[in-house]
This record gives C-alpha cells, sequence and structure tokens, in this order.
C-alpha cells in the first residue's frame, strides 16, 4: 500500500464534522439475506480466489477502500472511469498508483453478483466486505461489515486534491485531516497499521534517503543498514518508477502488529511511519500496539467499522450501478 495508507490520530476527544453527524443510513449485516442470499458465499470464493492467484490484492484493496471512503465517503466514486468530459478520481495524481488487483477483485465480485442477483449489490458494498474478507484471510482480524449502501452519482479528481494523507505531510495536517472526518489520534493509529502489509514506492520517501542533509545521506530516524539497504534496493528509481519496497519488511505479507514493532527500531518506511514514533501524541499507541497485537486487532478491527459507514448515500443520493466504473445511464 504506497503512500495514503498511513493513518494517524490524537488523544483528545472525538471531533465531528457536520457531514459526519448528520444522521446515517440504516445499514444492517443481513441487508442481501432476501435479495441476494448468496452474496455473502460469492464475496468469500471471489475474494479468496483472487488473494491466492496474486497474493498483493489485500493491500491492494485496502488501500483502495481507504481511497474511496476518505473522499466523500464510502460510495465506490474511486471506481469510476474518467470520460473525455470528466477527470475521475481514480486519475487524480494520487490515485494512480493503486494497484491493480484491487479493482479487479471488486469487477470480479459485481461480475459474478451480476448473474446471481442483477441489479442489487451496490459496488460500495462489494468494496468494505472485500477489504474485511482480505484482511482476515492474510492473519487479520475479523470485524462486521454492515450493508446496504448505495454508489456515488459523481466522481471528480478535484475532490480528492489535498483530501488524502501523504506521507510528506506533517503530522499535525494528517491529524487535523483526521479529526475533521470525526476520527481520533488513537484510531488514526490503529488504522496506520494496515501499513503491515503492501509496499511503497521508492520515489514516496527519496527525499529522506537521499541528500537530506550536509552531513547525512539519510534521515537520521532511518536504521543505518536499513538506510543502506533501502538506497540499493532504490538506486534506480528515477529511471525505473515502478520500484518498490514493502512497507513492513520483516513480514509483509501478513497481517501482525510487526508495523509498529519495527518503528522504535528505525525500519519505518515513510517519513509519516517516523513521525508516527517520535509525535508524543501517536507515540504511547505505537508502544502499545507493538507490544500487544490484540489491543492493536481490537482498535483496526473498530476503526474500520466506523471508517465502513463514514459518508455512506443511500435513497435518491445514490444508484445501484449495473458496471462498478460506469454510472447508470
Amino acid at each position: 500500500m504506497a503512500s495514503p495508507l498511513f493513518l494517524f490520530l490524537c488523544f483528545s476527544s472525538l471531533f465531528f464534522t457536520p457531514s459526519y453527524s448528520q444522521k446515517q443510513p440504516l445499514l444492517r449485516t443481513n441487508y442481501y439475506q432476501k435479495s441476494c442470499p448468496k452474496f455473502e458465499q460469492i464475496l468469500q470464493d471471489t475474494t479468496t480466489n483472487k488473494q491466492i492467484s496474486s497474493p498483493t490484492t489485500a493491500a491492494a484493496t485496502l488501500r483502495l477502500f481507504f481511497h474511496d471512503c476518505f473522499i466523500r465517503g464510502c460510495d465506490a466514486s474511486v471506481l469510476i472511469s474518467s470520460t473525455p468530459f470528466n477527470k475521475a478520481e481514480r486519475d487524480a495524481d494520487i490515485n494512480l498508483s493503486l494497484p491493480g488487483d484491487g479493482f479487479d477483485v471488486v469487477v470480479r465480485a459485481k461480475t459474478a453478483l451480476e448473474l446471481a442477483c442483477p441489479g442489487v449489490v451496490s459496488c460500495a458494498d462489494i468494496i468494505a466486505v472485500a477489504a474485511r474478507n482480505l484482511v482476515l484471510m492474510i492473519g487479520g482480524p475479523y470485524y462486521t461489515v454492515k450493508l446496504g449502501r448505495k454508489d456515488s452519482l459523481t466522481s471528480t479528481a478535484s475532490t480528492v486534491d489535498g483530501n488524502l494523507p501523504k506521507p510528506t505531510m506533517p503530522m499535525n495536517q494528517i491529524i487535523q485531516m483526521f479529526q475533521s472526518r470525526g476520527f481520533s489520534v488513537q484510531e488514526m493509529v490503529a488504522l496506520s497499521g494496515a501499513h503491515t502489509i503492501g509496499f511503497s514506492h521508492c520515489k514516496e520517501f527519496s527525499s529522506t534517503l537521499y541528500n537530506y542533509s550536509k552531513t547525512s545521506e539519510s534521515a537520521p530516524s532511518y536504521n543505518p543498514r536499513f538506510s543502506q539497504a533501502l538506497r540499493n534496493a532504490c538506486a534506480n528509481y528515477n529511471q525505473n518508477p515502478t520500484l518498490s519496497v514493502f512497507n513492513d519488511v520483516m513480514s509483509p505479507n501478513k497481517f501482525d502488529n510487526m508495523y509498529f514493532q519495527n518503528l522504535p527500531k528505525g525500519l519505518g518506511l515513510l517519513s509519516s511511519d517516523h513521525a508516527l514514533y517520535s509525535d508524543p501524541r501517536t507515540k504511547g499507541y505505537v508502544d502499545l500496539y507493538a507490544k500487544n497485537q490484540t489491543a492493536f486487532f481490537e482498535a483496526f478491527g473498530a476503526a474500520m467499522e466506523k471508517l465502513s459507514v463514514y459518508g455512506v448515500k443511500s435513497g435518491r443520493k445514490g444508484e445501484i450501478r449495473r458496471r462498478c466504473d460506469e454510472f447508470n445511464n
């Protein structure tokens, strides 16, 4: 999960924006019990088969879910393809690095569901359940996903700019970005644990790796041997922008608390990772989750449940798309 799946939050009580505190549509876990009884099984089969064939799918889908929900809510707006008349969210600069496996697993699930129960299941619900299933499949916690979201009626790249956290942002800005959506610092730190899987492109952290200062090639927050290994791995990133490194070099394909264990050792990859451990508002939570995986899993599951209902659409504010990459005519 390249860039922005690093989330972080504050000791203060929750801050709510008007859009978040408005009454949410009524979602329920058994939403498709009668209208599409095979929904859960189809999602399970699709996500399992895709992850087995492409082990990067879990990280890709988790990042896709976050990038969707953080921009005006969990409504599958990130899946829309651009047209000559509209540059959609997925073509915003920060979304160009979203891995194809995340989009592909949603398309596969939608295709199977349209055969079983046409026009019933939203793409937004598919992303939410697929992300949960894949986290669980690679060792992460189970958490409840309520259903009944509608798909968005709009998707524009301009809504993305400045509204997703970047690894180079100062911690104050990242914290404010989460607080403005009703998330606490603790929830942000828990969500940042998603960096226990996935990878980041070298260009995302090159500024802290090369020519950092007159006295140091790399930022001093890096373990020296680790920074040297990263410089070797990323040596040709200017010529090859696809070069990338695992976010968690110790157990990159397992959802665990190793990401938090890495940070005190200087084994964080991104500037935002290092800031997470150095900032007094977030360090205590890093230490807690590094020592106690159960506490991390409980906090991550609760934060994901909360994120999954952020800004969901209902009624005439959304639709059930026939294809996830285009609006209905």
